[in-house]
């Protein structure tokens, strides 16, 4: 199909079709990571620091932290901002872009809320029909 991304996008609104493309997948996969919730959580409520956000979020290593941070400011939905040069200290911030992840991401959990019953009894069957075999 050809066409430009605005003409995909009102067409699967349309519900003609759902497509996920390649740029599309690469943002979803790096805004809804294993971390970055969790990050964007966080700083929906406040600017943190570095080791506030891992106090926030014990089970997140140094390394993982950094690494969602980065991608995150990456995508333009956190900015870092340096309060001090020695030592440094940085301090992060959810962006306007970032906010708007908000609603859509409140309708997924509504969703899942909704659901999760259903999911868990289809996730019990299917599991049951494994053992089964």
């Amino acid at each position: 199909m050809t066409g430009t991304s605005s003409d995909q996008a009102a067409s699967a609104k349309a519900g003609d079709e759902l497509r996920i493309d390649a740029p599309h997948r690469e943002l979803l996969d790096q805004v809804h990571d294993r971390w970055s919730l969790s990050v964007l959580n966080e700083l929906c409520e406040r600017p943190s620091r570095f080791n506030a956000l891992r106090r926030a979020i014990p089970q997140v290593s140094q390394k993982s932290l950094t690494a969602t941070l980065r991608r995150l400011e990456r995508n333009g939905v956190v900015e870092p901002e340096i309060v001090s040069t020695r030592p440094v200290a940085v301090i992060y911030r959810i962006t306007p872009l970032g906010k708007t992840l908000r609603d859509p991401i409140d309708v997924l959990l509504a969703w899942a809320d909704d659901h999760l019953s259903n999911i868990q009894r289809a996730r019990e069957a299917f599991d049951d029909a494994l053992d089964g075999v």
